[in-house]
């Protein structure tokens, strides 16, 4: 897990706000995921594997942030 602690943080952010986040209109894609997910509509093997896609950065920059804080 090494790895995670030498990303510098401009390159998880820059993620997070490009792929997490894109496309950026009508919603961001993890957004619209995220409601699917909730409202249990969340089924096809496509729309899974896109919530995943767009959820790694985000995932990525959590994971990093709390092995930050617990050193």
């Amino acid at each position: 897990m090494d790895w995670i602690d030498n990303l510098p943080w401009l390159l998880v952010i820059a993620g997070c706000l490009t792929l997490g986040l894109a496309p950026f209109l009508p919603e961001p894609h993890i957004v619209e995921k995220l409601r699917m997910l909730v409202s249990g509509t969340l089924t096809k093997p496509l729309d899974i594997f896109d919530l995943a896609f767009h959820a790694i950065p985000w995932v990525l920059a959590i994971v990093k942030a709390v092995r930050m804080f617990m050193r």
